[in-house]
Order: C-alpha cells, then structure tokens, then sequence
C-alpha cells in the first residue's frame, strides 16, 4: 500500500516525458523570438501583445487583460507598451466605462505590423511545431494540450479570452 506521505515520484516513462516537455516549453520561445527578431525587429513578448491587441475588439484590450493572456506583470508589460508606444504601434488611455482601467490599442502602424509580420511568425510556428507531426499527432497534441491546459486553468480564461469560445476538450 502506498504510503500518502511519501512523493509520488515520476516512472521513468513520465521522467522521460516530462524532460522533454520542459525542453519544448523552455526552448519554443527562444526559437520564436529569434526568428521575429531576425524578421520583424519585434520581441516575441511584444510580438504577443500586439497579437492579444489584434485579437480584441477594435484592436483594443485593458492593460489587465494583455498582462494576464501574455503572463506578462503590470510593470513588464507597462514597459514593453511604452517601447511600442514610442515606435508608433500602440496606443494608451484611460477606459471610459472604469477610469481605473487603461486601454491599449494597436494604431493603423501596429495593425499593418502584425499583418506583416504574421505569414513570417505562422511558417516559424508550423516549421517548428506542426511539420514534424502527421494528422493524428496534431489531434494528440491538441487534446493533451487541452487537457494540461485545462488542469492549470479549470476556468479556461485563457482560451475563452482569445478565442471567444469553450474549448473543445
């Protein structure tokens, strides 16, 4: 019988999965921000916001919201809006429903940036990411990212703020 005291160490199997997992999720962004930076002089984090911004209705999105959909801080965020400020691709002010609340909105420079940008990003994310599988492969990783990410967001926040819809797990 197990004893409920003693960790529940990975199999060797799930090590195994496990390594190679954190090895995706560790190195995926390097790979994306390298190739955005070489293409687009963009971060892969201000490539997100802009993309969060592209995704929101009329281009626009609270602070707040970007922050939590590119698990970004405040401050960090705050930061990277005032370089894109700078460069013409966003815009900030106060909500008119909650003046608590600021709003950041892609300028017409912004949204044609992402609109040029995106074919680049989408070839980087499919040579990466989805070339190396076949068909059933892609379902698997859906459903196993689905499930994953439904453990760590039973709410499904995330996926309901980007989408607009429930996820199909």
């Amino acid at each position: 019988m197990d004893d409920p005291a003693e960790p529940r160490w990975l199999t060797a199997e799930e090590r195994q999965a496990w390594l190679t997992l954190m090895a995706v999720v560790m190195r995926l962004p390097t790979a994306l921000d390298a190739q955005l930076r070489a293409e687009a002089d963009l971060s892969y984090f201000e490539y997100s916001v802009m993309a969060m911004l592209s995704e929101g209705p009329n281009h626009t999105r609270r602070m707040s919201v970007v922050a939590a959909l590119t698990e970004g801080s405040l401050p960090r965020l705050s930061q990277v809006v005032a370089r894109l400020e700078k460069r013409g691709y966003i815009t900030r002010s106060p909500d008119p429903d909650d003046g608590r609340y600021t709003l950041a909105s892609l300028t017409e420079a912004g949204w044609q940036k992402v609109v040029a940008t995106a074919p680049g990003h989408v070839e980087e994310v499919r040579r990466l990411v989805f070339d190396p599988l076949n068909q059933s492969q892609v379902r698997q990783l859906a459903a196993i990212a689905g499930r994953i990410s439904s453990a760590i967001d039973p709410h499904e926040r995330f996926l309901r703020e980007v989408t607009g819809v429930e996820s199909q797990e």
